[in-house]
């Protein structure tokens, strides 16, 4: 069974098959690189970008993605694998060297975005090899099928491997049309499926970023500024050049860099220089500041996103107007793995390796330092120890080669967990205010007015049939420099949205989910779908004694999440869940480990958030400094986590996202049923006690 392809497909094939090896996805589209930028290697069929047959029967798969632990090694050769009809262990992966044109990895896109190109890919692929074996026995194609990465002529019993073709179908035009598998052909699509990059993790073959060496190599760190801001006035290096294995000391525009033998020698010169660093107008910022920035922006107008019927007269005529404000904090990314980038810089060319979700931003960012072209420029991507958006910012891969501008040697640049936390890139803090009537029993007027940076006012979502409805942003930029964090603006305004949402639910005498759905009515019956399952699975309104329930959904991502979790709260107003059921729709499932293992982690790092995560600002200064004051939810804290799959045939959606937003607002709620006080400003641990 197959389905045909339509006139978007040929252009890709054909611009694909151009282009060769080590390009990604987007560059099928106009503008895109020359395919001469990407040699192919001899010896091998390369039908299009991702492919490579050798003579000798090899295949492989060469990934544009940056692997932070979402699993898209395995999903995509998933994907790839079931049009070209192989065996998955007979695929060998590769990161594609970076060059111009590559794009990064975010908005839980990859699989969303790989789902068509890849499949044409493979079966292009398989149909050229098919043709070259029929050719070779001068039979009908039609009469010719494959399978587990060979040719079969079932009439005459012969059968080749892809291998022993490949030479041959090399000669051949990409084909104009090209049949893909249909849903009941699968044989991996939907199967749940060990990761294949498991093995040599545990194994420590698996190669990140800090573990890079290359000949020749110093390492080099940063002395920092302590405030956002400043820069050098001047430094002394004179003490930290009498440690032993100390190559270089020079300053650049992120600070004052060492240059040593190793990370500890680098380290300890490093605490032994002195540096006067300017003044800077953030110097006093703090966070009540910033709070009273926002409460006084919130008085004032911002732009309307949504404006429907007329909300002013419902909340004047009424004298029952539910009004609050609702608060999140900045917060860190804080992965595993620090900031870290090797160059090697030479006067015609540079090579970078690097754990990055934005290979083309880091080929720009060398560009720019060096003035070297493009083409000149190869970023290796490594494995990631932990992205959540943070590795969308490329200033590490400025500030390395800038460093290697001024030395003769290649270097590492290595970071810290304490630079990570308090001289990164934040998830901005905003605020809400939030006005709401109810009349008889039903949500009549929702107003909603959200301040802070534009991320923070994006991941917006609100689906329900409320006829008076609006929306407003206000645009206030911070002193702290701020980025994307998993799920971005999503990841607070749902816990503004959907906790307001069950204020007005209990406020309405109703029952918080059957006021969801109620409202759902006329949405896309998606929304109630997931929310119905997690609902089903959570035995809604049953909880076990000694607990309570709370509930909530997002729609972010092109996907639908909803949670049921279960709490309680001690005399000392100690929150411990104990379970939380997640279902998710994101459409056609290509690995359901995946899937549920995303969302499993989803739900840990955002209840890591909901209940313990802050960054302060006192004095222009992140006052966190490491894990024992930027905490993480512990495994003894970790609940019972449950994950449901709505089942879809529509294309498939985002995964490592969608499955934080609606995590923090159902805890919230599930509090509320649990104490009767509403928590309002995150996190939990401290906004219970001020609730």
């Amino acid at each position: 069974m197959s389905e045909p392809i339509n006139s978007s497909r040929r252009t890709f094939l054909k611009v694909s098959a151009a282009l060769g090896g080590g390009l990604m996805l987007g560059l099928y589209l106009p503008g895109c690189s020359r395919g001469d930028d990407y040699p192919r290697p001899e010896n091998t069929f390369t039908p299009n970008a991702w492919i490579r047959i050798g003579f000798d029967n090899t295949i492989t798969f060469m990934i544009e993605r940056a692997e932070m632990g979402q699993g898209i090694i395995t999903s995509l050769s998933m994907i790839l694998a079931e049009e070209l009809e192989v065996a998955l262990d007979a695929i060998q992966t590769e990161f594609a060297i970076a060059r111009s044109g590559m794009g990064s990895t975010g908005g839980s896109n990859s699989i969303r975005l790989a789902w068509e190109p890849l499949r044409v890919a493979g079966a292009s692929a398989r149909e050229m090899l098919t043709r070259a074996a029929a050719d070779t026995w001068q039979v009908p194609v039609n009469e010719c099928k494959t399978d587990k990465g060979q040719v079969l002529h079932p009439a005459s019993g012969r059968s080749v491997v892809y291998g022993e073709v490949a030479a041959l179908a090399a000669t051949y035009p990409v084909p104009d049309d090209v049949a893909l598998k249909k849903p009941a052909d699968y044989r991996l699509i939907g199967q749940p499926t060990t990761t294949l990059d498991s093995l040599g993790k545990v194994k420590g073959e698996v190669v990140f970023g800090m573990d890079m060496v290359i000949p020749g190599m110093k390492i080099a760190v940063l002395a920092r500024p302590p405030v956002f801001g400043a820069e050098v006035k001047s430094f002394d290096d004179s003490q930290a050049k009498t440690v032993a294995g100390v190559y270089q000391v020079v300053a650049v525009d992120a600070g004052v860099a060492v240059i040593a033998d190793s990370f500890p020698v680098a380290l300890k010169a490093r605490d032994l220089l002195q540096i006067r660093w300017s003044k800077t107008a953030d110097a006093k910022q703090d966070d009540q500041a910033i709070a009273t920035l926002y409460r006084q922006g919130l008085a004032g107008d911002g732009e309307e996103e949504i404006d429907r019927g007329d909300v002013d007269a419902v909340l004047k005529r009424s004298s029952s107007v539910i009004q609050t404000i609702y608060e999140t904090p900045f917060l860190a990314h804080a992965p595993m793995e620090p900031m870290n980038c090797t160059i090697d810089l030479k006067a015609d060319g540079c090579e970078v390796w690097v754990p990055t979700q934005h290979q083309s931003g880091a080929i720009d960012a060398v560009k720019s330092v060096t003035g070297l072209s493009k083409r000149s420029i190869k970023i290796h991507p490594t494995f990631i120890g932990g992205g959540f958006g943070r590795r969308l910012k490329v200033d590490y891969v400025t500030e390395a080669a800038t460093i290697a501008k001024e030395t003769d040697v290649p270097i590492k640049l290595m970071g810290t967990l304490k630079e990570s936390i308090q001289g990164g890139f934040y998830r901005p803090a905003n605020m809400g205010e939030l006005k709401g009537v109810v009349e008889d029993g039903k949500l009549s007027a929702l107003s909603a007015s959200f301040i802070g940076p534009r991320s923070a006012t994006t991941g917006v979502d609100i689906p329900y049939d409320i006829p008076n409805l609006r929306y407003q942003r206000i645009e206030r930029d911070l002193p702290l420099p701020t980025g994307a964090w998993r799920s971005v603006g999503a990841s607070q305004n749902a816990f503004m949205l959907e906790s307001f949402v069950d204020e007005l639910a209990h406020a309405a005498g109703r029952d918080p989910l059957s006021f969801r759905l109620q409202l759902l009515e006329k949405a896309s019956p998606r929304y109630r779908g997931v929310l119905a399952l997690a609902a089903e699975k959570a035995n809604w309104g049953h909880p076990p004694a000694g607990r309570s329930q709370g509930v909530a959904l997002y729609h972010s991502f092109r996907s639908w999440a909803a949670y049921v979790v279960e709490v309680s709260v001690s005399p000392a107003n100690k929150i411990t869940v104990h379970r939380i059921v997640g279902a998710i729709d994101c459409g056609r499932v290509v690995n359901p480990d995946t899937v549920k293992a995303q969302v499993e982690g989803a739900a840990i790092f955002a209840l890591t958030a909901a209940l313990k995560g802050e960054i302060n600002l006192d004095n222009g200064h992140v006052v966190q400094s490491n894990y024992h004051d930027y905490r993480l939810l512990t495994m003894a804290e970790t609940p019972e986590i449950e994950v449901h799959i709505v089942s879809s045939d529509e294309a498939p959606t985002g995964v490592g996202e969608p499955g934080v937003p609606p995590l923090a607002p159902a805890v919230a709620n599930a509090v509320f049923a649990a104490t009767g006080k509403r928590i309002r400003k995150l996190p939990m641990e401290s906004g219970l006690l001020s609730a």
